[in-house]
């Protein structure tokens, strides 16, 4: 394949339904192929396509694409319900940062919880550039009627909200080509979302249609019964908290930047942000699916999506091509290519700060494993999914704020 060939699927024979994968098959792990045609043996099942950034997932593969009619998997979406990504382009450029990035970066952890950090009082979006109070009385009130098991986590959850969690979330300033600062940022539900995934996950397990499924962990709520209509309501208000979580944080993020950076009365663009662990209601061959994307974005025609890379290899602004074969979806990153256990049985704190040379970031034991040697290269991952998304920015981080 030259250069410039734009890539076509491969296909996984044997399955009940055709796999479609935007990487090549032998270069994926055999327990991450096994995942995928288990997945094809779900009889509720439209298609299955599987992004360039494809790996071993708990249930379902994390890079699939799942089409259901009349089904879904709460497996399928993850127990991070709304993680995804957001990022901003600045009026500011690479030449009014200072050198040293270190003051920048504490200004940012002073302002944005992280790990299992949280805010001492709710933020009050009223007083967030940008926010104001519309809808959140509303959301909030729409909790009461969230799953019984839960309903006890609201302090956590509003104190929660605007923090960013731990493992491969971050918040990141970052250059582009052109010289241009971005900022941009990953995180999703926190624990209320996690708590409602796995309540519903344990209660599809329960379910007698589910019992003789060749992996227990993708079991399914069907339409039009309680338990699916639970589940949706607790999915779709964690998606919206995941989505206001971000925007709480990118509103804080930009207040530091602000302040920084006051003589140059910075300016910023519409912010980007787009969910990679989620279910939409999409129409494909002419049916209304259930489309749950588990390390996807969303790339229809004219859609901003963002794909980063590791913690050292920077990211990409791309825009969607409609390509209806993958459900209009793409990469949601660069993609694990081993467990974060072997991570750290193969790197050191020097490995980490090796390959993080000039970002100014965590270099500590507590983050090797995301260094960048535990992920696909974001390039190659890109490249595979040409026919699938137009890159729009590159961006190089210069600071990476980790949990």
């Amino acid at each position: 394949m030259s250069q410039t060939a734009v890539p076509a699927p491969y296909e996984i024979a044997g399955a009940r339904v055709p796999i479609r994968m935007w990487t090549d098959p032998a270069t994926v792990e055999g327990q991450a192929i096994q995942q995928l045609r288990n997945i094809s043996t779900l009889p509720w099942l439209h298609g299955l396509a599987v992004m360039p950034d494809v790996h071993l997932g708990k249930g379902a593969t994390v890079g699939s694409v799942i089409a259901m009619n009349g089904a879904v998997c709460p497996a399928a979406v993850g127990v991070d319900i709304g993680c995804g990504m957001s990022a901003v382009k600045t009026s500011l450029t690479a030449k009014d940062l200072p050198d040293d990035l270190s003051r920048l970066r504490s200004k940012i952890e002073q302002a944005i919880p992280v790990g299992r950090g949280l805010h001492s009082d709710p933020v009050d979006p009223q007083k967030l550039h940008g926010l104001g109070a519309a809808g959140w009385d509303d959301f909030w009130e729409r909790f009461d009627t969230v799953a019984p098991e839960v309903k006890w986590r609201r302090e956590r959850a509003m104190q929660q909200m605007g923090s960013l969690g731990a493992g491969n979330h971050f918040i990141e300033v970052c250059v582009d080509m052109s010289g241009s600062v971005w900022l941009m940022l990953h995180s999703g539900s926190r624990n209320i979302g996690k708590e409602l995934a796995e309540h519903h996950m344990g209660v599809a397990r329960s379910l007698p249609h589910n019992q003789g499924l060749v992996d227990r962990d993708l079991a399914v709520f069907i339409a039009q019964t309680p338990q699916m209509e639970a589940y949706r309501q607790d999915l779709f208000w964690a998606q919206e908290y995941a989505k206001k979580n971000r925007a709480v944080m990118m509103a804080l993020f930009q207040d530091v930047v602000r302040r920084e950076f006051a003589r140059a009365r910075v300016g910023f663009d519409q912010v980007i942000s787009c969910h990679h662990n989620y279910v939409a209601e999409e129409r494909y061959d002419g049916v209304d699916l259930l489309v749950t994307r588990k390390g996807a974005i969303r790339a229809g025609s004219g859609d901003f999506g963002i794909i980063p890379g590791s913690m050292g290899t920077g990211s990409y602004i791309v825009r969607g091509l409609g390509n209806e074969a993958a459900f209009n979806s793409a990469s949601h990153g660069a993609g694990r290519k081993m467990s974060r256990t072997a991570a750290k049985k193969r790197f050191t704190t020097k490995d980490l700060a090796e390959q993080t040379k000039g970002v100014e970031c965590r270099k500590d034991s507590g983050v090797v494993d995301e260094i960048p040697g535990a992920y696909k290269p974001i390039e190659k991952v890109i490249a595979q999914q040409r026919d699938l998304v137009e890159v729009v920015a590159h961006l190089k981080q210069v600071i990476c704020v980790k949990g």
